[in-house]
């Protein structure tokens, strides 16, 4: 079996892949019409798609490198616990992470489920094999002070009015309604006036009425006021000093400024924000159900890493309070 240089290389990059087959007419085809029904019937983003694809064509160039002939269709009833096993560990020798093994092997599964059904295929061999375990990241969200810290200096941060008003504007938007950023800066004029709840349409098409805070419209409202652009319907509603839609990567800078000045580790990003929204409602008493449809998560499992973030910091705030620690 032919594979790709280890982890050990010096860089954080999987390693290269050898050279690989050309993937069968057939498989490409099947590939193409699997992925256009993710994305017509679970309204899979184009991220997510992109993401999907690259996992297939990993797997499939393997299967031809380690079979020495291209992967067709109707041989993948043959595939065992071995090959899947054979491809986890080729990945894992390039340096892919337990994470990234994990999704891609379930995107894999999907599309074998979905061969088996077109082909008559009998692929439960393959499907019996286990994912990686993984130790799943807790969020790094920010502290209440440090949060209202953030949205303080970001009111001063920059010389021209309008610039300060709308950075702080889009950050009391991420914190107070836990928006993406993506979500945030996709919001265009006629969005505007912001109603009680605002409809969002996040990851995977879905849609979720986030409620807004009286505090988040009056910082966009001020913001606006300042602003030397007009806004009609199709103008994006947070702008960048050139007049067009305002990036993700602007705001990314922004905050590094911002944690730099207030001595914040890196893990305070635009992201952090709405992991902070997330974890101080839960602190408050807000129950996970709604946290998880405010913040627009498909699973619960997703919102229920916030359970862990608020179980570290009451375990903190013991440690440093009880008079035996």
């Amino acid at each position: 079996m032919t594979r790709g240089r280890g982890a050990g290389s010096g860089s954080d990059e999987p390693a290269a892949r050898p050279v690989q087959l050309a993937l069968a007419p057939a498989m490409s085809d099947a590939l193409a019409r699997w992925l256009d029904g993710e994305r017509a019937t679970r309204d899979r983003s184009d991220h997510t798609i992109a993401a999907y694809q690259a996992d297939l064509l990993a797997f499939l160039a393997f299967l031809g490198m380690h079979h020495g002939a291209p992967a067709v269709p109707g041989r993948l009833g043959d595939l065992t616990q071995s090959d899947i096993r054979a491809f986890a560990a080729s990945e894992r020798g390039r340096g892919i992470s337990a994470r990234s093994l994990a999704r891609r092997l379930s995107a894999i599964r999907s599309f074998l489920r979905w061969i088996a059904d077109r082909e008559g295929l009998d692929v439960s061999r393959a499907l019996s094999t286990r994912a990686p375990r993984y130790q799943r990241s807790l969020p790094r969200p920010l502290g209440r002070d440090q949060a209202r810290a953030v949205l303080d200096l970001a009111a001063v941060s920059h010389d021209t009015p309008w610039v300060a008003a709308r950075d702080t504007a889009v950050l009391t938007l991420l914190y107070g309604c836990g928006l993406r950023i993506s979500e945030a800066l996709a919001l265009n004029g006629r969005d505007w006036p912001l109603a009680e709840a605002l409809t969002i349409r996040g990851k995977g098409g879905r849609e979720r009425q986030v409620p807004v805070l009286p505090v988040a419209r009056q910082a966009i409202a001020a913001y606006l006021r300042l602003s030397p652009w007009d806004l009609g319907p199709d103008d994006p509603l947070f702008r960048g000093v050139r007049g067009g839609r305002l990036s993700a990567g602007a705001v990314e800078k922004l905050m590094v400024q911002l944690r730099h000045g207030l001595g914040l580790p890196p893990t305070a990003t635009p992201h952090a924000l709405r992991h902070s929204f997330a974890t101080h409602l839960l602190a408050a008493g807000g129950d996970l159900r709604t946290i998880q449809e405010l913040l627009g998560h498909a699973r619960l499992s997703t919102t229920q890493v916030y359970t862990g973030v608020d179980d570290a910091r009451l375990v903190d705030v013991h440690r440093a309070a009880h008079p035996r620690s």
